[in-house]
């Protein structure tokens, strides 16, 4: 993350996208697949690092093996196999996007850090080395069993998630750079969708 200063002078917190130039590797039919939608692919990798049929999908559309592939379902009628979109072009007249990542993965956590919960706290009432404890989890001999969905520790990070109406503070349309305002989903270095 970054930050600009508006023109009010107030400090705004930012992230810089990088989103292009995408290249449609795919256009999807009712009548071929069932279902319309377009495929497109970001960001360019060595041909020997792809998969023949991967290689053999790419040299359809005219375009060197990429590295994410993504579909948007629905007619698109005014894009072409092999087409380049990029940000400028795409985003031009838009104010707000929805940006959809792999959150930030933090491993096997406790309830304290994963539900907020509080804790023991003052380690009063004869507690020894149960401060972080999630406590009682279920009743006794009916139903002899804890509860699916019960809030307890796990895996926690790296789940799917949609950020929606998304500020874009700026457009770097020759550099393919987006500014929004914010954070998004994902470490640095991850990849993101891109909703209008």
């Amino acid at each position: 993350m970054t930050s600009i200063f508006s023109a009010e002078g107030k400090n705004i917190p930012c992230t810089v996208i990088e989103a292009g130039p995408c290249v449609v590797t795919q256009i999807k039919t009712q009548e071929a697949d069932g279902y319309d939608a377009v495929q497109i692919a970001f960001e360019e990798k060595r041909e020997k690092n792809a998969g023949k049929a991967m290689v053999g999908h790419f040299k359809k559309a005219n375009t060197a093996p990429k590295r994410k592939l993504v579909e948007f379902r629905g007619q698109f009628d005014h894009v072409k196999l092999g087409d380049v979109l990029t940000v400028g072009e795409t985003l031009k007249n838009d104010r707000w996007i929805d940006v959809t990542g792999i959150s930030k993965g933090k491993g096997f956590q406790g309830v304290v850090k994963r539900y907020s919960f509080k804790g023991v706290g003052d380690a009063t009432h004869g507690q020894h080395n149960r401060l972080r404890a999630p406590g009682s989890l279920g009743a006794s001999s009916y139903p002899s069993r804890v509860f699916k969905g019960m809030r307890m520790g796990g895996q926690m990070g790296g789940d799917r998630v949609k950020v929606v109406n998304i500020t874009i503070v700026k457009l770097i349309p020759e550099k393919n750079i987006l500014v929004v305002k914010g954070s998004v989903p994902g470490p640095n270095g991850s990849f993101l969708i891109i909703n209008k």
